[in-house]
């Protein structure tokens, strides 16, 4: 394959068209309900707020604008997801445009990142991981805009992009400490320029709302990152050795597929880094940096790093590589790397597809439409109001939220665990959970469904 007769552009737009066609269509056809975290950002969206007790609000802010518009079309949340991961990869795309003299070796740089499971098998679940995904590309994109032109308007929107990851996921603050490592370089080789400071205008500007709402819940949000963290009751071994080693070892093997891809183009890894080449120390400052400050957060206070956190941290990890070994890819390969590609991209979401059929146990099985339409029919029978309010966890109460006629809004507050009586609960409320203690203590009418305990309580006929 002469790598001269690609057409980059229309290759691009084939590829980015094709994932997000597969990735939606796919668990469209195959999963009876949305995963976990996207009911989760579901119910939290019904009730708009700068944050919640779990993640800060961008990801719920995603769901929401697109329930507004389609409503409980599961499809539609699938797209949303795909949205965000294509987007991604067009930014970074664009960022890889500034590193190569030939668009050919940009392309092979995005097409690798199909070797990451990241980026394609995780993705139908919209989470914060996902959200974080085109802010974080945008980040690193404005910052080397900003270091490149040293602009007013980079800088600024590097500060507001910044501002939106940290948003989306407070992890995302390994990108931004990693930026400021290059910024000490840069200080450091005596480059730096106090323009950049200007960022940090639109930076706090987008984060005071979410940092009022942290104050005034008692920092709900951050406790609950340190607590999932796994940092209690561990003992030493266990925190500061097994878990900083169990996170390399998973690393390795989720970059294999890559490696394996890249491998196809490439004969020679061995290669000598000119570290005085500033875009290969920006191109490490964002791709190994992060990895090793997570890695040492695991190793220092013994937290347990969890395999999804990392879905971004692999975003420029194709233009890295690339970068390196540019002089030692033969394009006379191309043929072969392509046909291996197409058989990942394949096999990836066929692999999804018969998991999610074959498998009946799994949150895609659960019956949230099903419980929600009994739910309803109850309702409309007995009451003559409708559903303002529904109790219970996020997965349970936030299916109901997504799939009953009126939108009602989630109250986690509202949980059967942690209600004695229901009797000050006003007028078109819903609780679902434990099927025992709501047949005690509902003041209205009780119903079970699928194993849960559900109690309605309105304004009868």
């Amino acid at each position: 394959m002469d790598a001269k007769k690609i057409n980059i552009n229309k290759t691009l737009t084939l590829f980015l068209f094709c994932h997000l066609f597969v990735w939606t269509f796919i668990p469209s056809i195959s999963n009876e309900n949305l995963p976990l975290d996207t009911i989760e950002a579901l119910a939290w969206s019904s009730n708009l707020d700068w944050g919640y007790s779990k993640h800060p609000p961008v990801s719920a802010f995603a769901v929401e604008i697109f329930y507004r518009i389609f409503g409980s079309l599961d499809w539609v949340y699938y797209l949303l997801s795909q949205l965000f991961v294509i987007s991604a990869f067009f930014i970074v795309f664009k960022f890889y445009e500034d590193f190569f003299k030939s668009k050919i070796h940009s392309l092979i740089s995005i097409l690798l990142l199909e070797g990451i499971y990241f980026f394609n098998f995780t993705t139908p679940e919209f989470n914060v991981n996902v959200c974080q995904l085109p802010f974080w590309a945008l980040t690193v994109y404005y910052c080397w805009e900003g270091i490149k032109n040293n602009n007013y308007t980079n800088w600024l929107l590097f500060g507001f992009f910044a501002a939106l990851g940290i948003l989306s996921k407070y992890i995302f603050i390994y990108l931004l400490l990693s930026i400021d490592i290059f910024i000490l370089y840069l200080i450091i080789k005596k480059k730096f320029n106090f323009k950049c400071l200007i960022s940090l205008i639109t930076f706090f500007a987008v984060l005071v709302p979410h940092i009022i709402w942290l104050v005034d819940n008692n920092f709900i949000t951050i406790n609950y990152a340190l607590h999932r963290a796994g940092t209690e009751d561990t003992n030493f071994f266990v925190g500061h050795l097994f878990y900083p080693l169990l996170f390399l070892v998973k690393q390795i093997g989720i970059f294999i597929p890559f490696l394996i891809l890249f491998f196809f183009i490439t004969l020679k890894l061995k290669k000598k880094l000119n570290f005085k080449d500033k875009k290969l120390i920006f191109l490490i400052t964002i791709n190994i940096i992060p990895l090793a400050l997570m890695f040492l957060t695991s190793l220092v206070i013994g937290a347990q790093i969890r395999t999804m956190w990392m879905v971004p941290f692999y975003l420029f990890s194709g233009v890295l590589f690339v970068y390196i070994y540019k002089e030692k890819i033969f394009l006379n390969k191309l043929k072969n790397f392509f046909l291996l590609f197409l058989i990942l991209f394949i096999f990836s979401p066929a692999t999804y597809f018969y998991i999610s059929i074959s498998q009946t146990d799994k949150r895609t099985d659960y019956p949230g439409a099903k419980i929600a339409k009994a739910v309803q029919e109850k309702w409309d029978s007995n009451f003559s109001d409708t559903i303002k309010l529904v109790g219970g966890d996020e997965w349970h109460g936030g299916n109901l939220s997504y799939h009953l006629n009126s939108r009602p809004k989630w109250d986690n507050i509202l949980d059967s665990k942690k209600n004695s009586s229901l009797s000050n609960i006003n007028d078109g409320f819903v609780l679902i959970g434990n099927v025992d203690i709501l047949s005690e203590i509902c003041s209205g009418i009780f119903m079970k469904k699928e194993n849960q305990g559900i109690c309605l309580i309105g304004n009868k006929k």
